[in-house]
């Protein structure tokens, strides 16, 4: 079915699905919708914090594009970025806010990436995009655990990815995030597991493979996804300041590898964050090294449920 673009629309091709969130998990989704035919549009906030970056296609937002086994995002700015030299950001997130969204985008430039085959990236943390798009879908992937605007009536069809939603209230679906029995389940009533804070055990490990930050503070990183360390390396430096950190000074809190493994995920160089913060995971699994590029299992189980529902709702089966 066509659309009119002059009023700010985009063409719909098979279904127009967009997904909030560009992390790990929501890009397994995104990558197994496009690759079903559907045409996706993702939306990410101005600085993304994923650390399994290297299967992240929020990383669009610092670097213009980021590919993922074949498929590309790409990023379109809002219609004050068009008029802006910025087009890469170094991933410090103290600049001025000169690629904030804005409320307007450019229905003519989603549509070249769309046709490019392409998934079209906005930064729009609030979501102010799905009524200037009217998708058919909706998917909120920002594995928040919790609801951050997401409403039941923002598209024909409204998903919502693990805790924090309940379905038939302000989502029509839920699907399981937490690894067990009943991951990806598609729940048609009710909420999803409560979260639990402790990481899915891989090789014997649960929270001892994901390191937080130890303070505040700007990241310097000393070692890079994929390699090989040994349990108490240095993997990370954090600098309190800025000065500390572009000036590469003393006064920095190392950050350790605290099991052996390979780093699977390691936050990007130069991000701000609070104590406590996710900065780094490591994989036991040193066998595993194409582990840190390609869709984890989880994310692939949790796209494969969403494309499942999507398909349904494409075929007129009522399942909620």
């Amino acid at each position: 079915m066509s659309m009119n673009q002059s009023n700010n629309q985009i063409i719909k091709k098979n279904l127009l699905i967009i997904c909030r969130g560009a992390g790990d998990l929501a890009t397994g989704i995104i990558h197994r919708l496009h690759r079903a035919g559907h045409r996706v549009i993702a939306l990410e906030t101005d600085y993304p914090a994923a650390i399994r970056r290297q299967v992240s296609f929020c990383e669009a937002v610092y670097d213009g594009s980021a590919a993922v086994e074949g498929v590309t995002a790409r990023l379109v700015p809002a219609l004050t970025d068009a008029e802006t030299d910025t087009e890469t950001y170094s991933g410090i997130n103290d600049t001025p806010a000169a690629h904030i969204a804005s409320e307007k985008w450019d229905s003519s430039a989603i549509e070249a990436v769309l046709e490019a085959g392409e998934v079209p990236l906005l930064i729009d943390p609030k979501g102010e995009s799905i009524a200037l798009l009217k998708p058919d879908v909706v998917v909120d992937a920002i594995i928040a655990k919790k609801n951050l605007g997401t409403t039941i009536n923002m598209a024909p069809l409204v998903i919502g990815v693990g805790p924090g939603f309940t379905a038939g209230h302000d989502v029509h679906l839920v699907i399981e995030s937490m690894r067990g029995h009943n991951l990806a389940r598609i729940i048609t009533d009710g909420m999803a597991q409560h979260n639990t804070g402790v990481p899915g055990n891989i090789a014997g490990f649960t929270s001892e493979r994901v390191i937080h930050a130890p303070a505040a503070g700007y990241i310097h990183d000393v070692r890079k996804i994929g390699d090989i360390v040994q349990k108490g390396d240095e993997i990370a430096r954090i600098y309190p300041d800025k000065e500390s950190y572009d000036n590469a000074l003393s006064e920095y809190v190392p950050v350790n590898a605290t099991i052996t493994g390979i780093i699977r995920g390691l936050i990007r160089e130069g991000y701000y964050f609070r104590k406590g913060f996710k900065i780094a995971d490591i994989d036991p699994r040193e066998s595993e090294l194409s582990n840190c590029f390609t869709i984890s299992d989880k994310a692939r189980s949790i796209a494969g449920s969403v494309l499942e529902a999507v398909s349904a709702f494409e075929h007129g089966v009522k399942i909620y």
